[in-house]
């Protein structure tokens, strides 16, 4: 098993989560149906993220949290889809890598989730 340590590394990982995402029962209407996603658009944009978490390159420009507020407007992103996010990230990364970067990658993916499932049930209460 390989090391998790350049933009390469992060392309495959974010190129076969996403695979799985496209295809889940549970999560993956969102990005089909809901949002209507540009996989064009979008998989750059997760380069960028995760590189810019995971490495420190400030390649990402963008706010993640407003991106989907609009999303759960129209149907609640809730808890228990960030957790399932988080079981396929967790996989997909488990599969391909190891060490100290796939390690803070699922951790990282574990804050990201619990906030964002929090923010997302707030903004439904208002």
């Amino acid at each position: 098993m390989k090391k998790l340590k350049t933009r390469e590394d992060i392309e495959l990982l974010v190129n076969s989560f996403y695979t799985k995402v496209q295809k889940d029962d549970t999560i993956g209407f969102f990005f089909n149906d809901v949002a209507k996603t540009d996989w064009s658009h979008h998989l750059p944009k997760m380069y960028a993220f995760w590189e810019t978490l995971l490495f420190g390159q400030i390649s990402y420009k963008g706010n993640p949290m407003a991106v989907h507020f609009p999303i759960n407007a129209q149907v609640p992103l809730e808890k228990h889809h960030f957790a399932h996010w988080v079981k396929l990230w967790t996989e997909t990364v488990e599969e391909n890598f190891e060490g100290e970067m796939a390690e803070m990658a699922i951790y990282k993916a574990n804050n990201i989730a619990a906030l964002m499932g929090h923010k997302m049930e707030i903004a439904r209460r208002v």
